[in-house]
């Protein structure tokens, strides 16, 4: 994976869809602290760093 593609930002839809969760669950982790760090643009939407999502997942993998 290259460092590009790593740090794409993706859209809080791309990330939705990628967890197969609500929408109103992500936006409640987000309230809660608990959804990975996002990047607030001027325009008021939000993106958030695939290397930061893929940081976020690893750290609720379950130790085998």
């Amino acid at each position: 994976m290259s460092a590009r593609t790593r740090d794409e930002k993706m859209t809080i839809e791309e990330v939705i869809t990628d967890l197969k969760v609500a929408p109103s669950t992500f936006y409640r982790w987000r309230q809660l602290g608990k959804a990975p760090r996002s990047i607030k643009l001027p325009n008021g939407d939000v993106r958030i760093r695939r290397s930061e999502y893929e940081r976020w997942l690893a750290e609720r993998e379950d130790a085998a």
